[in-house]
Order: C-alpha cells, then sequence, then structure tokens
C-alpha cells in the first residue's frame, strides 16, 4: 500500500506562478513560520489534493503514471517532492510543529514588535516613507485640531498603493494635539483564532519610530475577558491590519503614538447559528470589557479601525473574475453600502442580520472589528454616529477584487 502522506498545514497562500517561463502555483506561508516560497510545477500541482493526511504513495504513483500516458513515476521522485515540502515546514509534520513553537518563542521573548511590511508593502527607510505619506497620500500633521467630535476612524487595511484615497481621506482627519489619546486599534486578525482576541504589550516599531503599548489596558482586558483573550498572540508578528494603521499614525499624530492593538479573530460561530456574536460567552465578556474602558477611560481613547470589506473573485474561491467598478462589482457596491448605512447608523443588528444572510457570501474581513466597536459603543455612547470619506474598489490581483472605505465616527453627546 505504501506510506501514508502527511497533509498539507493550514495557514498557506497559494497564487500561480507570475514568471512566464516557470508555469505553476507558488506556495508561501502566511504565518511566516518559513521565509521559503516554492513553485509547485504544474504537472505536480494535483498531487496537493493527495496530502490529505489520508492518502498513500502508491495512490499518487498510480495517479501520476495515468497522467502521463503509462509513464512510470518513481516513489523516490513522489518522496523527494514530499521531502521538500516536509523540510521547509509546509506539511503538518514534526518538523513543522518545531517551527512553529520555535517563532512562538521567538516572538514571545522579543522586546518589541518588529515590522513585517516594511521594505514590500511600504518604504523601510523612514525619509522616503515620510515622503510618500505626505505626498502620495496628503498625510501632513496640522496644528488645527480637528472641529467635528471625532471619536473614531476606519481606514483600509489594503496594500497602502490599492488605497491611497481612501487611507488619505480617513488619516488627514487626525492632528498632532491628539497626541495625550491612546489609540484603540481595532484590526482583522486574518489568522487568528475564532471568537478571539489577540492582544500583545510589545511596541509597535516601525521605520517611523516606536509605538508605546499602553500595557494598563492590555492588562485590564486580559483580567476582564481571560477566555476571550490570547496574550501575546502571534498574529501580531505577521499582521498587517494593525501595522498599516500604526504607520500613518506615527505619520499623523506622532512617532511615538500611544496604542492598545486588538486583534479581533473571526465571528465564524454568529454565521454558522444566526445568533449575535455576543452570543458566545467569550466574546461578550470582551465586549464588555471593552465598554467598560469606554466608560472609566472616556475621551483619553480614540478608535481606529484597519478593516477591509468585500473579496470577490476567483483568489477568494469564487470561480469568476471580477473587475473593480465593473460587473458584478457594481452590485457589490450596493450590497457594501446597505452593509454601510447600517454601521454608521449605529444599527448593530441591522448590520449583524445583513452579514448573516447567505452566511456573509462578499466575505467582509472587517466584521469582527465593526462589531466589535459599535457593540461595545452602544454600551456607553449609543449616539455614535459614522459618516463615509471615501469608498473605492482594488483589483488586488487580474481577476480579484478588494472593497473599502474611509469612515468616521462622532458622538453627538461628547468627544473631543
Amino acid at each position: 500500500m505504501g506510506d501514508i502522506l502527511p497533509r498539507l498545514r493550514p495557514g498557506l497562500d497559494f497564487m500561480n506562478s507570475p514568471i512566464e517561463d516557470s508555469p505553476g502555483l507558488i506556495v508561501r506561508d502566511s504565518f511566516r513560520y518559513t521565509q521559503t516560497v516554492l513553485l509547485i510545477p504544474t504537472g505536480w500541482i494535483p498531487v496537493l489534493a493527495f496530502l490529505d493526511g489520508g492518502r498513500t504513495e502508491t495512490e499518487v504513483q498510480a495517479y501520476l503514471t495515468r497522467a502521463s500516458s503509462g509513464r512510470i513515476v518513481h516513489i523516490d521522485d513522489i518522496r523527494q517532492f514530499v521531502e521538500a515540502l516536509r523540510g521547509h515546514g509546509f506539511l503538518d509534520s514534526e518538523e513543522f510543529h518545531q517551527l512553529r513553537e520555535a517563532r512562538h518563542e521567538e516572538f514571545r521573548q522579543a522586546p518589541d514588535r518588529l515590522p513585517a511590511h516594511a521594505g514590500s508593502a511600504y518604504p523601510a527607510d523612514a525619509e522616503e516613507l515620510r515622503a510618500q505619506l505626505r505626498n502620495d497620500f496628503g498625510v501632513v500633521p496640522s496644528d488645527v485640531p480637528p472641529q467635528r467630535r471625532l471619536v473614531a476612524l476606519a481606514a483600509p487595511h489594503v496594500s497602502p498603493f490599492g488605497a491611497v484615497t481612501s487611507y488619505g481621506a480617513a488619516y488627514r482627519q487626525l492632528a498632532p494635539s491628539l497626541a495625550d489619546k491612546t489609540f484603540v486599534i481595532l484590526g482583522t486578525s486574518h489568522y487568528g483564532t475564532p471568537e478571539k482576541f489577540g492582544l500583545t504589550r510589545k511596541a509597535y516599531r516601525t521605520p517611523l519610530g516606536f509605538a508605546e503599548v499602553d500595557v494598563a489596558l492590555v492588562d485590564r482586558l486580559a483580567r476582564k475577558a481571560p477566555n476571550a483573550v490570547i496574550l501575546e498572540d502571534y498574529c501580531h508578528s505577521v499582521e498587517h491590519s494593525i501595522e498599516f494603521q500604526v504607520v500613518f499614525l506615527q505619520q499623523a499624530i506622532a512617532p511615538n503614538v500611544r496604542i492598545l492593538p486588538i486583534l479581533c479573530g473571526p465571528l465564524f460561530e454568529s454565521l454558522q447559528t444566526g445568533t449575535n456574536p455576543d452570543a458566545n460567552p467569550g466574546v461578550a465578556s470582551f465586549v464588555d470589557a471593552l465598554a467598560e474602558l469606554i466608560e472609566t477611560e472616556g475621551d483619553r481613547l480614540f478608535w481606529i479601525l484597519g478593516v477591509d470589506m468585500s473579496h470577490i473573485g476567483a483568489r477568494y474561491g469564487d470561480g469568476v473574475a471580477v473587475r473593480a467598478g465593473e460587473g458584478k462589482m457594481r452590485e457589490v457596491s450596493a450590497l457594501d453600502h446597505a452593509r454601510i448605512e447600517r454601521v454608521c447608523a449605529g444599527d448593530t443588528e441591522g448590520f449583524v442580520r445583513l452579514v448573516q444572510e447567505k452566511q456573509d457570501e462578499l466575505k467582509w474581513c472587517g466584521y469582527s472589528p465593526f462589531y466589535t466597536f459599535l457593540r461595545s459603543m452602544q454600551h456607553v455612547r449609543p449616539n455614535v454616529q459614522g459618516r463615509v470619506l471615501h469608498y473605492d474598489q482594488w483589483n488586488i490581483d487580474a481577476q480579484s477584487v478588494v472593497s473599502f472605505a474611509a469612515m468616521e465616527f462622532v458622538d453627538g453627546e461628547g468627544g473631543i
């Protein structure tokens, strides 16, 4: 029968090879446990489906032999292919478990959270980055304080060069006069545990400086909602949804801006059961803990939501190619705006109902941060209302689109 093959592990990112003379599938590790990027040749791509923990070498051999019109593929070739995946941590094997634990421990011991996306998503050089934020995004520190009673902003977390207008529209609302605030950043946790919230005490380091964490508030949340919190969550080390917001805050406010970074895990349970997310006791306890911060800290806090909206197209499993602003994406825009309207109105229940229809066919990765913010505010500041500053869509690749918006939230009975 042959040896049972291990399964591919979760958290891998697949994309078609962009190299014309090297067709195949690019595989990389979303969690960055390994920096290796592998190219799977076209003829070996179907073998990945056999790596489910229940298939054997001889089954793969039989398939490849049939696919090559009877030319026998040797077991040694199959073993070499599997060992390449295993050796780089792409299989659910002992090698991967050791690699994962080493990376987690490395993050736990690190004094700061290092910039994971400098040099790729934005410049690693401080002066180049400042010039880009100033000239391309229009984020220039201003001595004029905001005139409205702002309590929160929502900004994209898609690659900054894909959402220049929206990032600029959001962060031009801020000024250095807000430097005494703690900025509570609710970011999407793309790789986090469902119904959990990832915290860290580590300062966020970027090319612009160190954003210190309000450790006292982190500890309060951990004490109040221990079953909902993952402390020193490794996801912070790789996640971009908070890192991008920190960079823009450092430009708009100050390099040493104070933050409370919170990664919001997906709210899968509510999509499956049709109940409100805080029917889950852990989610309810965390929402209550945040509401208590709002009540006790008041205007010392300012809220930032690092959120994208719809994810449509071939990259996201829809089986169709889409273009921003065209065809199906015009329909998506209308559906997005229906949800945005409920968010702006502070209608948490109405927002949840729209997301739950067809189990979130739009794949709003901002669902969890938006819900967490709205539900927490609802307890204490029910008059918070939102307004769209800019809405847009962007082709993340030739066949797939992400939508996002810049939004502001004001409180009719308080705020700055």
